[in-house]
């Protein structure tokens, strides 16, 4: 999976915690999503999504392909 997270971050000029405050997460939590070691819950790409108005899918890019 391609995650997007600090490229939409940084494209906004804010630094993980600053990005942490306004999701209600800790800067820990941003970090450990940047550096692909957590994949964050259902709601918080949400809201990460609406942060950026972005679709999550833009964040988080899955190239899986189903077998046919």
């Amino acid at each position: 999976m391609e995650n997007r997270l600090k490229h939409h971050r940084e494209l906004h000029g804010w630094s993980q915690g600053e990005l942490a405050r306004r999701l209600g997460v800790s800067r820990q939590t941003i970090n450990a999503v940047e550096t692909d070691k957590y994949d964050p819950s259902l709601p918080l790409a949400l809201r990460m999504a609406k942060l950026f108005q972005v679709s999550v899918p833009n964040l988080f890019i899955d190239h899986w392909e189903p077998e046919e």
